[in-house]
């Protein structure tokens, strides 16, 4: 390695514009670590005349950010542009093609495209990093595939999407406080404070955590990335009423990433949990992520930091930028891209597990019986019941917990409970899992 890194960044939004800012005020501490300067040389962005985070008047402006990966004066590309298709694809393939290595926080691009980026990362003998495309400033990606490299998994799960993790803990301290406010109330606050996009769709319907979900898959089970495999389910659905009964039996709302290995195969998914509270996680609020492991010999380990922001997804970027100028190269998911091999998939509704049940009926005689048969036919039991106060002919919440079933029979029996004339709205549905 020469006595430079020199990096072309693709990218000058928050994140790129952090990574210039962060090279900038800790230059010597990262030349100490690295042994070499950082220093980057060449930028591009749609917008030359803005201003940004650093100045780069003295850098190489490209216009389009393809020319980054044919500058012979650049080692390494930062593909800080986002989105799974277009320029973002075409930079990272020209770059790793043209032996330039690549670091990118791009989670959509590899959830989707990982395996052929990977394999064109090996057979240059290249880096691709990726830290910054998995929760943030939280080092998973070093701690799954160097950290724990002795250990086999079981699974791994975690807060994935700040901005879920926000709008659920904002959901609960209204229910506690006595002045409950709905899902959209506090998305659109969220959306003030700059947590929410204005196209929250990504974030809130469990895409961006499942973009995520796949490429811990992959590193914890050697197998290749998978996205279509994992099973969504966002959080627009939550309503204050699932957020109080929780609280009443002891569980917290939070939308997890599951990753497990089951008799099926392996279950991929995203959606609400009802976490006891007892569990760690259950306590991470506000916009911060976390991600729990579960190794052979390691046991139960917990990562816990910031999932995004300027300073932690940049601090991220960067430990990349250093392990290339260490002359790092590592396979991008725990093992050469030849040794991945493929899992069977568990079957959609062959989850296992106990169910939270909320439903909106007309107090009359009989209703909880109907209930109780649609569970029966379907060979479900039920764990415990709450309903507070009756209003004859009115619409009451009735919630029902099960005990343990496979989730396909679970799905017949709401269904069947749907088309009772008792029950004026879809029931809602939500996993209990024991951490």
């Amino acid at each position: 390695m020469s006595d430079s890194l020199r990096i072309g960044l693709a990218g000058l939004g928050v994140v790129g514009g952090g990574v210039l800012k962060l090279l900038a005020q800790q230059r010597p501490l990262l030349q100490s670590r690295s042994g070499c300067r950082l220093e980057v040389v060449a930028v591009s962005a749609r917008e030359r005349g803005r201003d940004r985070a650093a100045d780069i008047s003295s850098l190489k402006w490209y216009d389009n950010a393809l020319d980054l990966a044919g500058d012979g004066d650049i080692d390494v590309v930062c593909e800080l542009i986002g989105g799974a298709d277009g320029v973002a694809l075409e930079l990272s393939q020209a770059a790793l093609g043209n032996g330039k290595h690549l670091v990118t926080a791009n989670k959509a691009l590899l959830a989707h495209h990982g395996n052929s980026l990977a394999r064109l990362a090996e057979d240059g003998a290249l880096n691709l990093g990726y830290e910054a495309a998995v929760a943030g400033g939280i080092p998973i990606i070093k701690g799954l595939r160097e950290g724990l490299a002795a250990n086999s998994f079981s699974g791994v799960y975690g807060i994935l999407n700040g901005t879920c993790n926000y709008i659920l803990t904002e959901m609960r301290d209204g229910v506690r406080a006595g002045s409950p406010r709905d899902f959209d109330t506090v998305l659109k606050e969220a959306q003030e404070l700059g947590y929410a996009e204005a196209d929250p769709s990504t974030d809130v319907d469990g895409v961006d955590a499942a973009h995520k979900l796949a490429l811990l898959t992959s590193l914890v089970f050697g197998c290749p990335v998978d996205f279509a495999a994992v099973r969504i389910e966002g959080i627009r659905h939550i309503n204050p009423l699932d957020i109080r009964f929780a609280e009443e039996l002891g569980y917290r709302v939070k939308l997890l990433g599951v990753s497990r290995a089951s008799a099926a195969g392996i279950e991929q998914s995203v959606h609400p949990c009802m976490v006891p509270e007892r569990a760690a996680i259950a306590h991470v609020d506000g916009v911060l992520n976390a991600v729990v492991t579960e190794g052979d010999f390691v046991g139960t380990t917990t990562f816990e930091g910031p999932g995004a922001g300027a300073g932690p997804t940049a601090s991220a970027v960067i430990s990349d930028l250093v392990d290339i100028a260490r002359g790092l190269v590592l396979p991008t998911f725990g093992v050469a891209v030849s040794e991945l091999v493929a899992r069977p998939s568990a079957p959609p509704g062959s989850h296992v597990g106990s169910y939270y049940i909320r439903l909106m009926v007309v107090d009359r005689p009989g209703v909880i019986a109907d209930i109780a048969a649609c569970l029966r036919d379907q060979e479900v039991s039920v764990e415990s019941m709450l309903q507070h106060g009756r209003r004859p002919d009115e619409a009451v919440p009735v919630v029902l917990t099960t005990h343990v079933a496979e989730e396909e029979a679970l799905a017949r029996a709401l269904g069947a409970m749907g088309e009772l004339n008792t029950v004026l709205e879809t029931p809602r549905m939500i996993r209990i899992v024991n951490l």
